[in-house]
Parts: structure tokens; C-alpha cells; sequence
């Protein structure tokens, strides 16, 4: 226990990320599991490695984090956004400030920009999208992607906004362009300020109670009024009021 608690000491001061907001089993698990498979005999001699090795210091930084992503997950919710919430919230502006926060590798905003090209013009979507693991990023500007991501985007779109190749497909330059993808870190790092609608999805269950608390605030705070955080299907909150949300429908919470 001392050994990672003295692990957990040493990566933040390197990397200013702090594991301890963390579920600690579930992280522990993954950690072990890697530096096992590595060679490595216990969290300190993981960390000396780490410290000196910029290959071994990226590959955990790409296993701690979470990059299992598909478009349109969890299809119902993504009808709900296209047909009740960017109408509403294109009520009163014509342009929306997004945010994918927590962005993986890409199909979630390349997802926001395909529904909102259903609202408006091309040049007036904007979508921020941010993770933590700059590997995942640098694969979301690609845009490539395999069936497996694929399986509940609707064929209309399929034909729209992808290029078949072979056994991939190329997400439209039009698309691409839409998007601007940045590293951020949600325990860390300044959020922005009103935006209309943040998307983070299916990430918060990785965190402890503690850290789940810090990042609903701070989203609230990044909102503008009446802006919508939409969340994933197993993260509904519980007491939305403390975050100065309510519910506008299920897993999509209004800032008041």
C-alpha cells in the first residue's frame, strides 16, 4: 500500500495528474496488470522506470486513462439532444459553444458536429473536444475508424459524413473541420466559460466521489444559464440542485 501511495506522491509531482481522485482498486488493477507485463516488480521500480522513459511514461498515460468510444451511444439519448435540446437551444442564438470534454477518440464530437449539421450551417458549428491522453487525440484528428465504432450510427449519416475505405471509414474533412481538439486535464486543468452545451459522458464512473463532485461544479460554473450538461447512461445525478442544475430529460441537466 505505502509502495503506490508513494507511486501516487511521485506521478503527481512529474505529471500534475493525481491518481488518488481515482477509484483506487479499479486503477491499482490496470497499473499492476501493466507493469507486470512489463517486468516490473512493485510501483517503485515501476515509477524509476516511468521517470526516465518517455515511451513507458505516454504508454501509461494511455493505460490510465479510459478510450472506449463508439458513435452515437446509446442512440435514444442522441435523438433526445437533436430533437428537443439543440432546438431549444438554438431558440436564442444562432451559434452554439460546445464542449466534448473527456473526448477519447473522437467519435463523440465528430457525432455533436453530425447532428448539429442538421441545425445549422457548417460554419457556424464549433465543438471544442479535450482528453487527457494526447495518443487518443492525435488518433481523433485522423478520423478513421472501424465498424466496431459504428454500429449504431444511422445509414443516412453513414453515407453523409464518412468515406468507406476498405475495411474503415474517413470521417468527411467537412466534419473534421468543425472540431478542435485540445489536451485537458479535468482534475486540473482552468475550465472555460458559457458554453451552451457540455458533453462528458461515461467517464465519471472511473472517479471517486470526491472527484465527481469537484468536476460537476466546475461544469456548472462553465455553462452559461441555461445551458446543458448531458452525461452518460450510468451517471445520472442524483442531487442535481447542489450543482445548480435540474433535469431537462433523462442524463441531460439544465444549469438554473
Amino acid at each position: 500500500m505505502a509502495d503506490y501511495d508513494e507511486f501516487i506522491k511521485n506521478i503527481k509531482r512529474k505529471t500534475g495528474i493525481d491518481l488518488s481522485l481515482y477509484k483506487e482498486a479499479q486503477m491499482k488493477r490496470r497499473l499492476t496488470s501493466l507493469y507486470e507485463k512489463k517486468g516490473f516488480r512493485n510501483f517503485s521500480d515501476y515509477y524509476q522506470a516511468i521517470h526516465t522513459d518517455h515511451v513507458l511514461l505516454d504508454e501509461f498515460l494511455d493505460r490510465m486513462t479510459i478510450n472506449v468510444s463508439e458513435f452515437y451511444r446509446n442512440g435514444q439519448r442522441w435523438d433526445v439532444l437533436d430533437k428537443k435540446i439543440i432546438p431549444m437551444l438554438l431558440k436564442d442564438k444562432k451559434k452554439l459553444k460546445i464542449w466534448s470534454a473527456a473526448c477519447s477518440t473522437g467519435e463523440e464530437p465528430y457525432s455533436l458536429a453530425m447532428v448539429m449539421s442538421g441545425h445549422v450551417p457548417r460554419s457556424d458549428i464549433s465543438i471544442l473536444a479535450t482528453d487527457l491522453d494526447k495518443g487518443v487525440l492525435e488518433r481523433a484528428k485522423v478520423g478513421l475508424y472501424s465498424d466496431r465504432s459504428l454500429k449504431e450510427v444511422p445509414k443516412s449519416v453513414l453515407q453523409n459524413y464518412f468515406v468507406n475505405e476498405g475495411q474503415y471509414y474517413q470521417v468527411k474533412d467537412e466534419i473534421k473541420r468543425t472540431v478542435t481538439f485540445k489536451q485537458h486535464n479535468l482534475l486540473n486543468d482552468t475550465y472555460g466559460s458559457d458554453f451552451d452545451l457540455i458533453v462528458c459522458r461515461n467517464v465519471m464512473i472511473y472517479f471517486t466521489e470526491e472527484a465527481k463532485d469537484q468536476i460537476y461544479m466546475n461544469f456548472s460554473k462553465a455553462l452559461r444559464p441555461g445551458g446543458i450538461l448531458f452525461v452518460g447512461s450510468t451517471e445520472q445525478i442524483f442531487n442535481p440542485a447542489k450543482y445548480h442544475f435540474e433535469s431537462e430529460d433523462t442524463f441531460f441537466y439544465k444549469k438554473i
